[in-house]
């Protein structure tokens, strides 16, 4: 998947539409159809405008609705500053880490971090990756139910750990970063949509659950810090924190605080929304059988028999990496986010006022028929070699673009295609009986309590076919997958 940034296209000659979403209500705006049937609401837009003025509860804001604005706003960062509801509730957990970090700050610190997340260090963390992916379900039985949501978290949440402090947690705390986890993204969407501080100052259970678990994830990453500067430097990104802490050079020493701010802003970005990506891959092609056996072909191409991939097998896991992509599209993870005007500016022909909240969300932007026919359709066909050309240029935009683009794409894009292939060589998944639920959004999209039996595979000679009678043989429109276009009537998930 390419996500070179578009070049800079000048402004086009037709005139942008404009307009206002229906259905507000005093005070709450549109936090009610956000919360009870937040995807419907947001695929209905488009209907209204390029640029939608909304009502997060008593405040305005606006939706961009077309990827060509989405693009002009993400280029332009300084107007376009990271900002709104979201990323107020963010900084009060993240700090100014690298993923909520101000336009003037983010650039030094993403100069630091990057090197953790260069292509050329992916060889040796592919490793690690299929180490971990192959610990998570080397225990699992024939016909057990197994946990999918609970086990990617666990397995994202061990990997971007690694990355971060090596082996500096053990597992009954990395245990407790998954719980607190939950609670946390549980908490931070209905603080989103109605970003009104009196509401979540009420001693509720569910907002102590939320309050707890900030603080002891805080702590948690503090224990780590103290127990570091008391060892021996490691290779890894607390030991390039720790040192850029103790620098001596032209580039001034960072704080202690940025320390602890960026681990926590990595720690949760990168086990969160890899975690729902594998979750919802794993889902989909439990309803997809076909997509399901050219996967199962592949991987056991490829492998030859090994139990996990290595670092030359990631470019010949062709339609494994289609089906990550494919799921990013379907069930982007980051569904989502706020901007804010650091001044007054026109866009879209319309004139925003200095502090306006501006929101663009990667799922209504993967669901319109003019960049992805059959939209709503699993397709992971889209981006074979070839094909993927078709797309409109900055249609898909999981990790976003221009200067504020995720720092670990390339590291989540391995992480992710490096998993599915090390399950897939031992495991098929399929869902228990019944209708599968449409995925939930929270903070983040995908399913969060995915449970599913797993069954061993036995691998085929290359071309053979599945024996008869085999639940292999079903034709992917078997298991009908909910139109996307209209999911979200459930409701936000744990909010």
């Amino acid at each position: 998947m390419s996500n070179a940034v578009p070049e800079r296209e000048p402004e086009r000659e037709c005139a942008w539409r404009v307009g206002t979403a229906p259905g507000i209500f005093p005070f709450l705006g549109h936090g009610i159809a956000l919360y009870r049937r937040p995807l419907a609401f947001l695929n209905s837009l488009s209907a209204h405008g390029d640029l939608v003025e909304i009502r997060l509860g008593p405040q305005r804001a606006w939706m961009v609705c077309h990827p060509e604005l989405v693009h002009r706003m993400l280029g332009d960062s300084c107007t376009f500053e990271k900002g709104g509801p979201l990323f107020d509730r963010l900084r009060v957990l993240m700090g100014d880490g690298v993923v909520t970090s101000r336009h003037q700050e983010h650039r030094r610190q993403r100069r630091l971090l990057q090197p953790a997340f260069l292509p050329s260090r992916l060889a040796g963390q592919t490793e690690l990756m299929a180490e971990e992916a192959e610990a998570v379900c080397r225990d699992w039985r024939a016909g057990q139910k197994v946990d999918v949501s609970a086990a990617m978290t666990a397995l994202s949440t061990r990997m971007i750990s690694r990355v971060l402090f090596s082996d500096s947690l053990d597992a009954a705390t990395a245990a407790e970063v998954r719980h607190c986890l939950t609670a946390i993204v549980r908490g931070l969407f209905v603080r989103t949509i109605v970003p009104v501080d009196a509401l979540f100052r009420v001693p509720t259970p569910a907002n102590r659950r939320y309050r707890r678990a900030v603080e002891r994830v805080h702590a948690i990453i503090d224990a780590v810090i103290a127990d570091r500067r008391r060892s021996a430097p490691r290779d890894d990104l607390l030991g390039t924190l720790l040192e850029a802490s103790r620098a001596a050079g032209p580039e001034p020493a960072i704080t202690e605080q940025e320390v602890h701010d960026h681990l926590v802003s990595l720690l949760l970005a990168g086990s969160e929304s890899t975690a729902l990506c594998l979750a919802s891959a794993f889902s989909l092609l439990a309803q997809h059988p076909q997509t399901e056996r050219r996967l199962h072909s592949e991987v056991d191409a490829v492998l030859a028999g090994r139990q996990r991939p290595a670092p030359d097998d990631l470019p010949r896991l062709v339609h494994t990496r289609c089906v990550v992509t494919e799921t990013l599209r379907h069930a982007p993870p980051g569904w989502l986010f706020t901007r804010v005007t650091t001044s007054e500016t026109e866009f879209a022909g319309h004139r925003l006022p200095r502090g306006a909240t501006v929101l663009y969300s990667p799922y209504l932007l993967h669901h319109d028929p003019a960049s992805f026919p059959d939209p709503d359709r699993f397709l992971p066909e889209r981006w074979l070699p070839g094909q993927a050309a078709a797309t409109p240029r900055g249609a898909l935009l999981p990790f976003a673009t221009g200067s504020r683009k995720c720092i670990g794409d390339a590291f989540a894009m391995a992480e992710t295609t490096v998993a599915l292939a090390t399950v897939a060589a031992r495991w098929r998944l399929t869902h228990l009986p019944g209708p599968v639920a449409p995925p939930r959004p929270g903070a983040t999209l995908g399913p969060r309590s995915l449970v599913m039996i797993c069954e061993p595979r036995s691998r085929l000679p290359i071309g053979a076919s599945p024996r008869a009678g085999s639940c292999a043989h079903r034709e992917d429109a078997a298991l009908p997958v909910q139109d996307s276009r209209r999911a979200g009537d459930s409701g936000v998930d744990h909010a």
